[in-house]
């Protein structure tokens, strides 16, 4: 795959597409063996989509938002959840609270308090601060 500055140029977009719709069919297949956790994990590998191109980046969203929304034991989710997610989980997290829908904005601000207290107030800065690799 050609990249530039670490991103893959358009045309690999299809590409990205295809990935993240069998992503999306683990995820699925997860959440209907009620695994949600792993459903969020599997969701969170991968992200951002090394790419600028908003068709992938909605579509991961939409996988993420997929498995956020199953979360009902957030402090059990937090536990099982390795730090290395935190993160790129705060940066969906405010891609949640962008989108104004009542149901997704309450469930990121849940995740979002007990997401602060666990991994501290450099996760909200660093996914605020990195302007890169944007979700």
């Amino acid at each position: 795959m050609a990249a530039t500055g670490g991103f893959v140029e358009a045309d690999n977009a299809e590409a990205i597409i295809t990935r993240i719709e069998h992503k999306s069919r683990k995820i699925e297949s997860l959440l209907k063996q009620l695994k949600p956790v792993e459903a969020l994990k599997t969701a969170l590998e991968g992200s951002p989509p090394m790419t600028r191109d908003e068709r992938c980046k909605s579509a991961n969203w939409i996988v993420v938002h997929r498995a956020l929304m199953a979360i009902k034991d957030v402090d059990g989710m937090l536990t099982s959840l390795d730090p290395e997610y935190h993160d790129i989980l705060m940066k969906y997290l405010y891609r949640g609270l962008s989108t104004g829908d009542r149901p997704t904005c309450d469930q990121c601000l849940r995740i979002h308090e007990k997401l602060t207290e666990k991994a501290g107030l450099g996760c909200i800065l660093r996914s605020l601060a990195d302007t890169v690799n944007t979700v």
